[in-house]
């Protein structure tokens, strides 16, 4: 089921937290709505579920107007944040509480309980309480609850936050596999940049109520349009620069102490100042210039030993600083005060929109 939205205006009193937003997510597609906490994406979230009214706009389920239907005649199923099981009933019990809300009971209700939670390995919990279960093992009986009566859109509001990171990416797998199986139309809800990037086919970044770009996951990761965007979604080095173009299509930005090549990203733009941006891991560190490269002496400033990369920070003159992510063999190699040189590809910087 697809689901469209036109012209969606959300208020809080006098306040509108969504203004004029419009988006269509493809059926069957796993969209995630990402932002910091206050970007709206949690009220578009439940605006989309019914819980909150929409003051303006519509939206759609495979065309049919759903804007004023109340939440139990949507055909959704809902994950949230605190799990929200009945703390007075067994596993089966939560499970089945959709199921008899919509007059499902006997011997087919509880094969349907069962098969949910055999697909989210439950299945030998049943008799259980939530009290008894760890919170991995909640979560996968709120999204069993959520499944079991075949829902055709799945909305879920950071249903991973309250969990361990190793437990993150197990949880996440799970829900990804089941979404994949069952071709639910899925709405996710999370302020984690590696969520959205791991489970996405589309990605809407929010900021302020209004979605800032629209994307897959390569795409919003490797040709951000915004400096928020750029900053939210992994980590970057960004600079304001004069611009000026140069030979081959590229474009050179004047940083005052250094100058670069890089691609030129913002779609036609002709401004005389942009912003520069360069992902710490496509900068390479080495003792010695490389041929073919863009190069820059830098002096590490400090630097972060992370395991399977060291971080750095680098002085390249003036105020500037550099973070570059050194993988491979030997990248924790260069010590705090050394003499290092930054190699640049001109590919992979891009010059966007101040």
């Amino acid at each position: 089921m697809s689901i469209d939205i036109e012209n969606l205006t959300v208020t809080y009193g006098q306040e509108k937290v969504i203004s004029g937003l419009t988006l269509n997510i493809p059926e069957g597609c796993f969209f995630t709505l990402l932002g910091p906490s206050g970007c709206g994406k949690t009220t578009l979230l439940r605006t989309i579920a019914g819980f909150i009214p929409a003051a303006g706009g519509a939206i759609r389920f495979s065309g049919q107007d759903v804007t004023k239907l109340p939440p139990h005649r949507r055909a959704i199923g809902m994950v949230f944040q605190d799990y929200a099981l009945f703390p007075d009933k067994t596993v089966n019990q939560n499970v089945a509480y959709g199921l008899r809300a919509r007059g499902e009971t006997g011997a087919a209700a509880a094969r349907k309980v069962a098969q949910a939670l055999e697909r989210v390995a439950l299945g030998h919990l049943g008799d259980r309480h939530p009290a008894a279960l760890s919170g991995g093992q909640r979560q996968r009986v709120a999204l069993a609850r959520a499944m079991v009566i075949k829902p055709a859109v799945l909305l879920m509001d950071e249903p991973l936050s309250n969990l361990d990171a190793k437990l993150r990416i197990q949880i996440r797998e799970t829900i990804a596999e089941l979404q994949r199986e069952a071709n639910i139309t899925t709405v996710f809800v999370t302020h984690d940049q590696e969520e959205a990037l791991a489970m996405s086919d589309l990605i809407g970044v929010l900021n302020r109520g209004a979605v800032e770009q629209l994307g897959s996951p390569q795409a919003i990761y490797a040709r951000p349009r915004t400096g928020y965007v750029a900053d939210f979604v992994g980590s970057a080095n960004r600079f304001v620069a004069r611009l000026t173009p140069a030979q081959g299509g590229l474009i050179e930005a004047d940083l005052g102490p250094v100058r670069l090549f890089a691609t030129d990203a913002r779609e036609g733009a002709v401004c005389a100042e942009g912003l520069l941006v360069i992902r710490p891991e496509n900068l390479h560190l080495s003792r010695a210039p490389r041929v073919g490269m863009q190069n820059l002496p830098a002096r590490v400033r400090s630097r972060q030993y992370l395991g399977s990369r060291t971080s750095y920070r680098l002085d390249i003159g003036g105020d500037l600083n550099l973070v570059a992510d050194a993988h491979g063999p030997g990248h924790d190699g260069f010590m705090p005060g050394d003499q290092v040189n930054v190699a640049v590809d001109p590919a992979q910087a891009q010059v966007i929109a101040a």
